[in-house]
């Protein structure tokens, strides 16, 4: 008999408002859906550039979302999340630490360049400050703006 039972309705039937209502399953379900929010933010920006960009508020959301879900396994003592979103929140942490040292850098060469009385050539700045096709300073708010 529950082997032909549609299966949605048997979870649905599971799913009681009082599981749902729980603290500890609204934490789990707030932090799946600021993870879920990374994707519909590449989306968007994607759809604003026109070609498949990762934004660094990707990453943030990545790390809180997976810090949410990594404290929710932790708590439901769910070993399939821990395992799950550790590995991610290594990969999601490192790529913040390379954006911010390449901004970092960038930032850098700025300040010692408009410190010193010799003029930067016009191959130094392109070298440096690739805007056009650096996707750090892409998202950084620092590419060359078309003005019409």
């Amino acid at each position: 008999m529950i082997a032909n039972a549609p299966l949605l309705p048997l979870l649905l039937a599971k799913l009681t408002l009082e599981k749902l209502t729980h603290p500890l399953v609204v934490f789990g379900l707030a932090g799946q859906f600021v993870f879920m929010m990374r994707f519909v933010v590449q989306w968007l920006v994607s759809e604003r550039k026109g070609k498949s960009h990762v934004p660094v508020a990707f990453w943030w959301f990545s790390v809180i979302g997976g810090l949410m879900l990594g404290i929710y396994g932790i708590l439901d003592e769910d070993p399939v999340i821990i395992l799950g979103q550790s590995l991610g929140l290594g990969i999601y942490v490192r790529n913040l630490v390379l954006i911010y040292r390449r901004r970092w850098r960038i930032a850098s060469r700025r300040t010692t360049t408009s410190t010193q009385t010799a003029p930067v050539t016009s191959s130094e700045k392109a070298g440096a400050l690739d805007a056009d096709t650096d996707p750090v300073l892409l998202d950084s708010g620092l590419e060359n703006r078309d003005p019409s």
